[in-house]
C-alpha cells in the first residue's frame, strides 16, 4: 500500500447549477474519516462557459485537488457534467476526474469515449472513490481503461445494502465546506434509505435500472445509528430536514431523531406512495412546520388504476383514500399537503382528462397544493425506450440525442425532452388540459402567499435568522479579492428559506457579486427590516424610511411589498 500513489486533496463537484446531490456530502464524510481530505462545491450558479471557467480555476487554485470528482446523477446535467470534465482538463492536465451516480451508470459506454474522464464509479461509490484515491489499481465498481484505450469494466463488487452502510453517514460538515454561503445552500437532505422497488413505466430510476447500474434488487433502509448521525451532524447547520423514501416509518424515523432537538426545523417529505397517517403524526409532532408531497402518480383515477393493473406504476391512493388522508391531516395545523401527479401519461382520453381537471379542483378547493408537469423523456425509462407500445413519440432516447438536446437549451433554461402523444388530436387536448390545470395550480399558490398591504397595516420582521459574516468567509477566500474580503456581511433567513446577503459597505465599483446586495441596496434592506422590528404601520415606516435613506414614499413602498413577498416582513 505505500508504494501507491495517493490521490488527495479530493474535490467534489455537482454536474448541474443550483444545489448538487446530497451524494456528495455522504462521499466527503467517508473519504475524511479515511484519512482523505476532501472538499465539496454544493452550489453552482454558473451559467456561462466563461464563467464556469473562472470559478473552476478559483476552486483548483485555493484545493489543489489530485482528484475531482463530478456527480452525474441527473441525466438532463449530461452535457455540463463533460463541460467541467473538459474544462478541468485545460485548467490541470494531472487532475484525475472521476463522474458517477445513475446516469453516469447508465451511460458509462458513451462516457468512457471522453478522454477528459478518467473514470467512472458504477452504482455506489463511497467505497470505490475511496480505492482511487488510494491508488489500488482494481478498484471495484469502476470503469478504467486498458493500456490500448478499450474500456475496462470491473465487476460490482460494492453494493450498499443493511449490512454494510452504516459506515456511511454525514460528517466533517465543519471541513468539507469551501464557504459558509456553500454551508448555508444545503437544504437538510437526509437519505433514510437507498434504492426503489418499483417500475413506473415514466422513470429511469425504476427497479429495473437499480438492479442494473447499482446491483441493487430491492430497496434498503439504511441503519438507525447511521441516519441518527446524519441529524446530529446537520440539526444546528440548517433551518429544514427533507427527504424522499417511501419506506421508512414513523417508527424508523422516531428512532432515528433520538436526542436531536427538530421541533424548531421545517420538514419537507417527498412521499412516493400511499402515506400512513401514523407517519404524517409523526412528522407534525417533531417538527415546527411541515410540507408533505404526496405523490399519486396522475391526477386520473382511471388511467392511475390502469397502469398499477399493468404493473407499470407503483401503489397510489384512490381519489377516496386520497381526500380521507387529506381530511386526517387537517388537525394538524402545521402541515401542509402539496398533492404531485404528472401530465400525458398513457392511456390517456377525453374522460381521463375530465377526471384530471375535476380532481384538481377537489384538490385546490381543500387549500392543497398541486404539482404538475408533462410527462417527460428518461434514459432508461420504458415510455422512453418504448414509445410506440404506447402510442407515443419521445423527443430523445440515445445518448447523443440527449445530449445534442442540452447542448442546444440556453443558459438558464431548464427544459427536458418530452413525450407526446402520436395522435395530434389527442396530443392538443392534453397540452391545453395541462396548460389549463398548471394555470390553476399557480394561481392558487400565488393566492396562499398574496396578503393585502395598505397604510395601517401593522408589519413585524418575521426572520428567523440574521447572521454576520466577513465577505471572505462567506463567499469563499478564493472568490474574493483581499481588498473586500474583511467586508461584512449580513445574511437574513425568512421563514420559508428565502436568503436575503446584504453588504452595504461594499461597493460594487470594489467588488460586485451577484448573490448580494450591495452598498445602498444593502443598507435599504436592512433599514427597512429594521424599521420592524416591533409592530410598526406601513405608513409610519415609509415615513422613516424617507427621512433615514431618503427614498420617495413609492420607493419605500416597493422594498417593503418586496420583504413581505419574500416573507421577512408579515401582518403583526
Amino acid at each position: 500500500m505505500h508504494s501507491r500513489r495517493v490521490l488527495s486533496p479530493v474535490l467534489l463537484l455537482g454536474a448541474g447549477t443550483g444545489e448538487a446531490t446530497c451524494g456528495i456530502l455522504y462521499l466527503a464524510g467517508y473519504l475524511r474519516r479515511s484519512g482523505i481530505e476532501a472538499f465539496v462545491r454544493l452550489y453552482d450558479g454558473d451559467e456561462s462557459e466563461d464563467e464556469v471557467t473562472r470559478s473552476l480555476e478559483a476552486l483548483v487554485a485555493r484545493v489543489r485537488p489530485r482528484l475531482v470528482g463530478i456527480s452525474l446523477k441527473w441525466f438532463h446535467h449530461v452535457h455540463r457534467a463533460l463541460l467541467l470534465a473538459r474544462t478541468l482538463r485545460k485548467i490541470d492536465p494531472g487532475i484525475r476526474i472521476v463522474v458517477g451516480g445513475n446516469t453516469a451508470s447508465y451511460w458509462w459506454r458513451e462516457l468512457n469515449a471522453y478522454d477528459c474522464i478518467d473514470h467512472i464509479v458504477l452504482g455506489d461509490g463511497e467505497l470505490p472513490l475511496l480505492a482511487l484515491c488510494q491508488g489500488d489499481p482494481s478498484p471495484p465498481n469502476c470503469v478504467t481503461r486498458a493500456p490500448d484505450g478499450t474500456p475496462r469494466r470491473l465487476p460490482l463488487k460494492y453494493v450498499q445494502g443493511t449490512t454494510n452502510s452504516e459506515d456511511v453517514y454525514y460528517s466533517h460538515f465543519s471541513d468539507i465546506f469551501l464557504s459558509h454561503q456553500d454551508l448555508h445552500a444545503f437544504s437538510g437532505w437526509v437519505a433514510p434509505g437507498k434504492g426503489c422497488g418499483e417500475n413506473c413505466l415514466y422513470c429511469g430510476g425504476a427497479r429495473g435500472n437499480q438492479k442494473a447500474a447499482f446491483g441493487r434488487a430491492k430497496p434498503f433502509l439504511r441503519s438507525e445509528t447511521s441516519v441518527r448521525r446524519d441529524h446530529q451532524e446537520i440539526s444546528s447547520r440548517t433551518w429544514q430536514v427533507r427527504y424522499d423514501f417511501s419506506g421508512s416509518s414513523a417508527e424508523f424515523l422516531q428512532s432515528t431523531w433520538a436526542g436531536v432537538d427538530l421541533s424548531r426545523h421545517s420538514c419537507t417529505y417527498f412521499l412516493w406512495g400511499v402515506a400512513r397517517i401514523e407517519l404524517i403524526d409523526a412528522l407534525a409532532q417533531t417538527f415546527e412546520r411541515v410540507h408533505m408531497v404526496l405523490d399519486i402518480g396522475c391526477f386520473s383515477e382511471q388511467q392511475r388504476h390502469e397502469q398499477m393493473r399493468r404493473g407499470l406504476l407503483k401503489p397510489c391512493a384512490s381519489d377516496r383514500e386520497l381526500l380521507a388522508l387529506i381530511d386526517s391531516c387537517r388537525r394538524h395545523p402545521n402541515l401542509d399537503i402539496e398533492i404531485s401527479g404528472i401530465a400525458g401519461l398513457p392511456f390517456a382520453s377525453a374522460a381521463t382528462l375530465e377526471e384530471e381537471v375535476r380532481l384538481v379542483e377537489r384538490v385546490i378547493s381543500l387549500d392543497c397544493v398541486v404539482g404538475y408537469q408533462r410527462l417527460e423523456a428518461q434514459p432508461g425509462a420504458l415510455a422512453t425506450e418504448h414509445p410506440a407500445r404506447f402510442d407515443m413519440v419521445t423527443e430523445a432516447r440515445t445518448f447523443t440525442e440527449f445530449l445534442e438536446y442540452f447542448e442546444r437549451r440556453e443558459p438558464g433554461a431548464v427544459t427536458v425532452p418530452m413525450l407526446r402523444f402520436r395522435d395530434a388530436a389527442l396530443e392538443e387536448e392534453v397540452q391545453r388540459t395541462s396548460e389549463h390545470v398548471d394555470a390553476l395550480a399557480w394561481e392558487h399558490r400565488d393566492a396562499r402567499r398574496r396578503l393585502a398591504i395598505n397604510g395601517r397595516t401593522r408589519l413585524l420582521n418575521t426572520a428567523p435568522s440574521t447572521l454576520q459574516f466577513k465577505l471572505g468567509d462567506w463567499l469563499g477566500f478564493h472568490r474574493v479579492p483581499a481588498k473586500v474580503a474583511q467586508e461584512p456581511v449580513t445574511v437574513v433567513r425568512s421563514v420559508d428559506g428565502t436568503g436575503l446577503v446584504c453588504a452595504p459597505s461594499v461597493s460594487p465599483r470594489r467588488f460586485t457579486d451577484p448573490t448580494l446586495d450591495q452598498g445602498e441596496d444593502g443598507r435599504i434592506l436592512l433599514t427597512t427590516l429594521a424599521a420592524f422590528e416591533r409592530p410598526t404601520a406601513v405608513a409610519s415606516a415609509v415615513a422613516h424610511l424617507g427621512a433615514k435613506v431618503k427614498l420617495d414614499p413609492g420607493s419605500a413602498r416597493e422594498v417593503i411589498d418586496h420583504l413581505v413577498d419574500g416573507r421577512f416582513l408579515q401582518p403583526a
